[in-house]
């Protein structure tokens, strides 16, 4: 990839979080709506503090063998925008060869893969780490014809997030 394409990749990846940064600060900002989950996320608290929770998963997604794609730093995106965010980290991570089955069945699943994990800090200082239902996800896009794969990356994600639930 030529250095203009990465920055313009990254500029564009920038703005994307920059956007869910800022929607998620209105949607903190309402108690009720910080409350409650959205359809299709499955959110995990986390036994550690905030930096040690993103140390402890990246950690395990190495261990399992799953490539690393990235980390995007949400709330330094947002103090980029004079924006108050409470700490929260995307992590980008997954098996090309599991990832491309959903994209085979759907090109649209593309929109959820590869693997999001995210990890957050609500206003009391409880960790989260929340991820997409795959269930969910397969639902979305009609995908029907990949059970085993649904339920490999239904595993695979619980097992990750789960990595910090308890000590």
């Amino acid at each position: 990839m030529t250095r203009i394409a990465r920055q313009s990749l990254m500029a564009v990846a920038a703005g994307v979080s920059l956007a869910v940064c800022a929607g998620a600060a209105s949607a903190v900002a309402d108690p009720a709506v910080a409350s409650q989950p959205a359809q299709g996320v499955v959110r995990v608290a986390s036994a550690y503090g905030f930096d040690d929770t993103v140390a402890r998963i990246k950690t395990d997604i190495a261990a399992k063998g799953i490539q690393f794609f990235t980390e995007i730093d949400q709330a330094q995106l947002a103090r980029g925008a004079k924006i108050d965010l409470k700490p929260s980290k995307l992590l980008l991570f997954g098996n090309p060869p599991l990832g491309a089955q959903f994209l085979t069945s759907n090109p649209y699943a593309g929109l959820d893969w590869p693997v999001r994990i995210l990890v957050t800090q609500d206003a009391a200082g409880k960790v989260w780490v929340a991820y997409s239902d795959f269930g969910w996800i397969a639902d979305r896009y009609e995908i029907r014809d990949r059970q085993a794969q649904i339920k490999m990356a239904s595993e695979v994600a619980g097992s990750i997030a789960g990595s910090v639930a308890g000590r």
